[in-house]
């Protein structure tokens, strides 16, 4: 693998404090990052944080751009994010795990950022295994051989298939939303009218139309997004503009729509990630400690907390997050998820 190279340092918009790094920032970030909470989550427009250490590394198929915080020795978390967001929903997380010793990895997944493909002939793909085989061939590349794996959204899907079939490589794991694995059989199920509403996107981006149109206008598609799936968030100008400059990377749409798609066993995966499908397909537990997370307000669709407590076999745990927390929990509730990253290694 190419040596790790720093690439560029990126700011917080309209912030006073843009020069603080996250190495600095610490618990007096938290104080003001989380002025204004409600049941000590955060609900305020307010961001601080910003990621100081941007990082370039080749790991299989891609360049992967990474946030990385904390001490070189210390045990390595790392966090995921989903679509429509970035490495940006852990800008307050991190420092809040860098002071409990951590070392803390953020990438920017396939189609984010400054993550790009090593050659223009590699499959713009954006099923769930190939976004898995992504991060292990990420911490191959920056030899780590376990880690604390968390996410949400497309980021807990690929922490719940990492730990279902390279428990190995997770010391324990943190997932918004629970167990997210599918496969394209389950998928070809038709749900109640109002959970089809809720997937209204998916539908759209299966069509020519749809695939023009995110295209065309993928800032305020994700704009639209945030809200629907955090409808109490309250989330500034700034906060917004910060994450959407992620989705100008150039295989961006290429990457959610064959997403989406493949789900619905609208295009083909890559036939090397075959036999990981069909491992998948079976829905198999997790047996690695595990949290699971859910804000009283997510407005995407999510299952039921019951629907999947039985998917986790070892030692277990479910938090229910109050204070009007949508889709992007630890962006809106940094502290809250923090501690739970915290706490899972001691269940």
């Amino acid at each position: 693998m190419s040596d790790q190279i720093n690439t560029r340092r990126r700011r917080l918009l309209g912030t006073a404090v843009a020069g603080i790094s996250l190495l600095d920032l610490g618990l007096s970030g938290l104080a003001h990052a989380q002025s204004g909470e409600t049941a000590g989550n955060t609900k305020t427009a307010t961001r601080v944080a910003s990621f100081e250490n941007i990082r370039q590394v080749n790991a299989g198929t891609l360049s992967i751009s990474y946030a990385e915080a904390g001490p070189r020795n210390g045990p390595v978390v790392i966090l995921l994010h989903g679509w429509p967001y970035d490495i940006y929903s852990f800008a307050e997380v991190t420092p809040l795990l860098v002071a409990a010793g951590y070392r803390v990895i953020v990438p920017y997944l396939r189609g984010y950022g400054p993550t790009r493909f090593l050659s223009a002939d590699t499959p713009r793909n954006g099923q769930q295994a190939v976004v898995a085989v992504d991060i292990i061939a990420l911490m191959d590349a920056l030899k780590i051989d376990k880690a604390v794996l968390g996410g949400f959204d497309w980021g807990a899907r690929t922490v719940n298939i990492i730990a279902a079939l390279w428990p190995e490589r997770c010391k324990a794991m943190v997932s918004v939303s629970g167990y997210l694995i599918g496969s394209q059989e389950a998928n070809r199920a038709p749900l109640p009218p109002k959970a089809e509403l809720t997937w209204w996107y998916q539908f759209y981006f299966a069509t020519e139309r749809g695939y023009a149109g995110y295209d065309a206008n993928r800032h305020d598609f994700n704009k639209l997004i945030w809200h629907t799936a955090s409808p109490k968030w309250n989330f500034d100008d700034a906060t917004y503009e910060r994450t959407a400059e992620s989705f100008r990377n150039p295989d961006h749409v290429a990457v959610v729509i064959h997403n989406y798609r493949w789900r619905l066993g609208l295009a083909n995966g890559e036939p090397q990630y075959d036999e990981i499908e069909k491992r998948l397909a079976m829905a198999p537990t997790i047996s690695v400690p595990t949290i699971t997370m859910e804000g009283d307000a997510n407005g995407a669709a999510h299952p039921d907390p019951a629907a999947y407590a039985k998917k986790f076999t070892g030692r277990y745990q479910h938090r229910d997050i109050g204070g009007g927390i949508g889709h992007n929990l630890p962006q809106e509730a940094p502290k809250a998820f923090a501690e739970a990253v915290i706490d899972v290694v001691r269940l």
